[in-house]
């Protein structure tokens, strides 16, 4: 790959998050200019979203780690939050390929992945440590489960702020009728 392919695909993939970030539909925009010739296939594609979604995680992660060392899953959890609120586009397209891969070759892959994914995020919030096969199993399983307590507590949160904006949506209406009222009354 030459220097100006190099830059040429990193422009593509910044293209491509930008979008999914945009459609938030979990589909991977194979439609974009530049996509196919680059990327060739969906498995190629979700390979590169896979691989920034990771290194962008194991750096938020590091980040965290050093602000707040005493409860390292906590840190973990809201690294992995964190991004999936900067990068909601590519974890929906994560997702959704894990739960429908185009073929037998994209789960594999996609397994494979997550299963990476999970061991990080469970040696990274001192939960487990990978010896042997066994070690990593379990460590995949605990990461698993930190994984879903980030989700859960994303789920939370945002139902949350949704509560709180529709209870200020209400507030203001209520403060217009009232004004409205009071006008009316005045005159």
């Amino acid at each position: 790959m030459t220097w100006t392919s190099f830059h040429h695909r990193g422009e593509i993939l910044r293209s491509v998050i930008r979008i999914a970030d945009e459609r938030r539909d979990g589909v991977l925009p194979m439609d974009l200019p530049g996509v196919r010739e680059t990327f060739g296939d969906e498995l190629a594609l979700y390979g590169a979203l896979s691989l920034r979604w990771h290194t962008r995680l194991a750096g938020r992660i590091e980040r965290e780690l050093a602000t707040q060392p005493l409860d390292l899953e906590a840190a973990v959890i809201t690294a992995w939050r964190a991004l999936a609120d900067e990068m909601p586009g590519v974890r929906a397209i994560l997702d959704h390929y894990r739960d429908e891969p185009v073929d037998d070759a994209m789960a594999e892959a996609i397994a494979k992945a997550t299963r990476k994914e999970h061991i990080l995020l469970a040696i990274m919030a001192g939960r487990a440590s990978v010896h042997d096969s066994r070690g990593a199993a379990l460590a995949a399983e605990t990461g698993a489960r930190i994984e879903q307590r980030a989700r859960t507590l994303s789920a939370v949160i945002a139902a949350a702020r949704s509560a709180t904006t529709t209870h200020d949506g209400a507030r203001a209406s209520l403060r217009n009728r009232l004004g409205r009222l009071r006008a009316a009354l005045a005159a």
